[in-house]
């Protein structure tokens, strides 16, 4: 039954099995299946055109999976993956270097500072409050703030 099926759709078995593989692709998070989907449309479409046996189909489809894997590996490696944002799970690192007045004064080393709707600990030398700091770096949850040269 399933070869004569197989036998009645001839070359459309191909565009299926690269449809089933494209639907594989969507459900697996990689870029694996989609080569090979590739690979069963070029296929399919060859065979329209052609009258090779099932064989020949086979052997043409291994040899275009390979090569459309191999490019499609080769195409993915040159993609750029860095994020638009590397300092967006990392709060803290995107106020280094920026310089605010203190609202309240840091005492013993230990202070805080309200930046636009959160209120940070910071750490740094003793300031009097109305003192322009300049953030240095990151310490865990704290900003560790320095003097800001003032010209």
């Amino acid at each position: 039954m399933i070869m004569r099926l197989i036998e009645e759709l001839g070359p459309w078995n191909w565009w299926i099995l690269g449809l089933v593989l494209l639907g594989l692709e969507i459900l697996v998070p990689s870029t694996f299946f989609l080569w090979f989907a590739i690979s069963a449309v070029l296929v399919g479409t060859l065979a329209f055109f052609t009258d090779f046996g099932w064989q020949a189909n086979l052997a043409i489809f291994m040899v275009l999976s390979l090569a459309s894997l191999l490019v499609g590996r080769k195409f993915m490696a040159g993609q750029d993956t860095t994020s638009g944002d590397p300092n967006l799970n990392v709060r803290g690192s995107r106020y280094v270097g920026r310089q605010f007045v203190l609202a309240d004064p840091i005492e013993h080393g230990d202070g805080r500072l309200s930046i636009d709707d959160t209120i940070w600990r910071l750490t740094g030398p003793d300031l009097p409050a109305g003192t322009q700091v300049k953030i240095t770096s990151v310490q865990g949850a704290k900003l560790v703030v320095e003097a800001a040269n003032v010209d």
